[in-house]
C-alpha cells in the first residue's frame, strides 16, 4: 500500500465519521464533545469480533454498527432531554465514559495496553464504496420527512413543537443515525491500523471531527466531506514545519473561519444545477424580443 493511498483511506474513513456528526449537529443543532465514544464502540466490537470469531469484514462491520446502535438507546434517553450546554457536557461525559470503560475492561479490550493483531482488510476500494453509500444515505435522509424535522428542530425547537413534530423521536432518530455512521468508521479504522488503544478515541478526535463539520459549513454535507478531506492531508503537506505544523494548522482554520464564518460551504449543497448557476453569465444590455433587436432599439 503506497503512502497516498493509506492517506486517501485514513480521509475516507473520516469522512464516513464525520458525516455522523453532521446529522447530529449539522441537522439536528445537537453539540457534541463525544461523538468518539460511538466510533470506540464499533471499532472494539468489530475488531473483537474479528480477532475472537473469525467473522468477515462485512459482518465485524454490521456487528460493531449494531452495537453502537443499541448503545446510543439507553443514552440518548437521558441526555437528549438535556438542552444546549448541558447536553454539550453531558455529550463530553459519555465519551469519558466509554473511553474509562474500555480502559477498564482490559481482559477483553486490552485496557490501556491496547488491542493488537486486528486483521488489516480495509483497501482504498472498500473505503471508497462505503463512503459513496454513507454520502447517498445521509442526503437521503436530509431530503426525506424526518430530515427536515430535524432542521425544523434545529432552527426553532419550540416551533417545531407547537406544529406537531415530537423533538425528543427526531433527536434520537438523529443520534441513531450519528451512532451507527461512527460505529462504521470506527469498524474500518480498527480493520486498517491493526490496533487499538483506548487513547485513540479521546476528546481530541470528538473536536477534529465538530471542527471538521464547522469548517465545512452547519449543514452542508459537500462541506463536511471537502473539509474533512482538506483537515485530513494538510498536516500532512506540513510535516516539513516539525513541530510548528500544528501551529500551522490551527492557523490555517482560524484564518478560514474569518474570512468564511458560515464555514466552506454554508449549508449549500454542491450539485450539477449548482455548478450551471455558477458557470452561467447573464448577457446585459439584450432585451428577450421577438424581433431579437437590442434594448437600445436600434
Amino acid at each position: 500500500m503506497s503512502y497516498w493511498e493509506g492517506l486517501a483511506i485514513t480521509a475516507g474513513i473520516n469522512v464516513i465519521m464525520v458525516l455522523g456528526v453532521t446529522v447530529l449537529l449539522g441537522f439536528t443543532g445537537l453539540f457534541t464533545f463525544g461523538h468518539a465514544g460511538f466510533v470506540a464502540i464499533g471499532a472494539y466490537v468489530s475488531a473483537l469480533a474479528s480477532l475472537k470469531l473469525g467473522t468477515p469484514l462485512p459482518v465485524s462491520l454490521l456487528l460493531g454498527v449494531l452495537a453502537t446502535v443499541l448503545c446510543t438507546l439507553p443514552i440518548g434517553f437521558p441526555t437528549l432531554r438535556l438542552k444546549g450546554e448541558y447536553f454539550v457536557v453531558a455529550s463530553l461525559g459519555v465519551g469519558e465514559i466509554i473511553g474509562r470503560l474500555i480502559e477498564n475492561f482490559d481482559s477483553i479490550t486490552g485496557g490501556a495496553r491496547g488491542l493488537p493483531g486486528i486483521p488489516v482488510k480495509t483497501d482504498l476500494w472498500v473505503t471508497l464504496a462505503f463512503v459513496a453509500l454513507c454520502v447517498w444515505l445521509v442526503s437521503n435522509f436530509r431530503r426525506s420527512k424526518y430530515g427536515r424535522n430535524c432542521e425544523a428542530i434545529r432552527d426553532n425547537e419550540m416551533a417545531a413543537s407547537c406544529i406537531g413534530i415530537n423533538p425528543f423521536k427526531y433527536k434520537m432518530i438523529a443520534l441513531i443515525i450519528s451512532g451507527a455512521l461512527g460505529g462504521l468508521g470506527g469498524g474500518l479504522l480498527a480493520h486498517y491500523v491493526g490496533l487499538l488503544s483506548p487513547s485513540m478515541f479521546g476528546i481530541a478526535r470528538s473536536t477534529d471531527m465538530t471542527i471538521m463539520v464547522i469548517f465545512g459549513g452547519l449543514g452542508s454535507i459537500t462541506g463536511s466531506v471537502v473539509a474533512t478531506i482538506i483537515l485530513s492531508i494538510l498536516p500532512e503537506f506540513l510535516r516539513f514545519a516539525a513541530e510548528w505544523r500544528l501551529v500551522f494548522y490551527g492557523v490555517a482554520v482560524i484564518a478560514l473561519m474569518i474570512v468564511r464564518p458560515s464555514g466552506l460551504f454554508g449549508n449549500k449543497e454542491l450539485s450539477f444545477d449548482f455548478l450551471k448557476r455558477l458557470t452561467r453569465r447573464p448577457i446585459t444590455g439584450v432585451r428577450n424580443s421577438g424581433n431579437g433587436e437590442s434594448s437600445d432599439g436600434q
